[in-house]
């Protein structure tokens, strides 16, 4: 299992617009081959940072889903909400 940690900084006044933009786009990240679990947050001491968790089976099921027309779909909702292009890292479990 890969931990997939997507930290967004969202342009001042288009938190709510993104959550809700994130709301209709969830499904697509969801039914991604290989895809296990999602979840977003939001700051609380910064309200326009979210973080997106995502399990993947690995890096390369990720992968294939960036390169799918979904992961279009996807960026397409979130993105016109972006302040700065999002930091994306993998993470695997430590024994």
């Amino acid at each position: 299992m890969t931990l997939e940690i997507a930290i967004f900084d969202i342009t001042a006044g288009d938190e709510d617009a993104f959550a809700a933009a994130y709301g209709r786009a969830r499904q697509l990240l969801l039914a991604a081959d290989g895809c296990r679990t999602v979840r977003m947050t939001r700051g609380v001491e910064s309200p326009s940072r979210f973080v997106l968790l995502v399990e993947w089976d690995s890096v390369e099921a990720h992968n294939r889903f960036r390169a799918s027309d979904d992961f279009g779909r996807w960026r397409g909702f979130i993105s016109p909400h972006f302040a700065t292009p999002p930091v994306v890292e993998h993470f695997d479990n430590v024994s």
